[in-house]
């Protein structure tokens, strides 16, 4: 039987790159998806898609940063759809930013959807989870967290450490409601982000984009960058009761980049 039979789960950011690989995923295991993302079209598309491919799944669009919006989100999509089993914090932001380049204003940008608006999406899907007896909460942070250098801002990668620290907290407060939270630390994964930063990188370097690519899976010990399935595979396993007995961790998955 499919791991994630007549489970519903929320993905956030989930129009495109990880966030759309783990809706996927999830639909393919048997979950009723609840697709979140800023971008109309991108929920549309995806939530077709996965229609069309057998799944059940409903979009919704949601600013993760407009932290006031998120809780009355969550209680009507769980008062619909009669439940809320899995919750899949993956909406971020980030941009190529140099140490001495960073501004206030970036920082608050980054920090509003990566550390803000995840924590208030987890506190009010874990209030649901609670009442229902138990849950899965799933955050997508980064090996940045963990103080990789090849980061694409500072900024970035405070947020998400912050992420993983909530990760850990969170776990410890939420177990005795039986509610798992884990993390997964993606290292260099080929989504619209990853793009995006080869792109800055590309332009602030002088060098072919194809270039910035290959410096990039050069570094990788398994010479290979993840694409999003890579994440959402595990994704499925921490959003399922075979992990049950497990939480409070980071999981990397980096072909090899660091070892925390």
């Amino acid at each position: 039987m499919a791991r994630l039979w007549g489970q519903v789960a929320l993905i956030t950011g989930a129009g495109r790159g990880i966030g759309r690989a783990i809706a996927e995923r999830d639909a393919l295991e048997g979950a009723t998806v609840v697709a979140v993302d800023i971008d109309e079209s991108a929920v549309e598309q995806v939530v077709a898609d996965i229609r069309a491919n057998g799944g059940e799944a409903h979009g919704r669009i949601a600013d993760l940063g407009a932290v006031e919006t998120l809780a009355p989100l969550i209680h009507d999509l769980a008062e619909r759809l009669g439940t809320l089993d899995i919750l899949v914090n993956n909406a971020a932001v980030t941009r190529a930013i140099d140490f001495f380049a960073v501004r206030p204003e970036d920082w608050d940008q980054i920090h509003r959807v990566n550390a803000r608006g995840l924590f208030f999406c987890m506190q009010a899907a874990a209030e649901l989870m609670r009442e229902r007896g138990g849950g899965h909460i799933v955050n997508i942070a980064s090996i940045a967290g963990k103080g990789f250098p090849g980061t694409s801002n500072i900024a970035y990668a405070g947020s998400k450490g912050a992420v993983i620290a909530m990760t850990r907290i969170a776990a410890h407060v939420l177990g005795r409601h039986n509610i798992n939270v884990n993390a997964i630390c993606p290292g260099v994964t080929r989504t619209d982000l990853y793009y995006q930063v080869v792109r800055e990188r590309a332009e602030a370097t002088g060098r072919l984009e194809a270039e910035v690519m290959e410096a990039f899976d050069a570094n990788i010990p398994v010479r290979r960058s993840n694409e999003p399935d890579d994440i959402a595979a595990l994704a499925v396993f921490l959003g399922s009761d075979e992990s049950r007995n497990v939480t409070g961790q980071s999981w990397n998955v980096d072909g090899g980049l660091i070892w925390d």
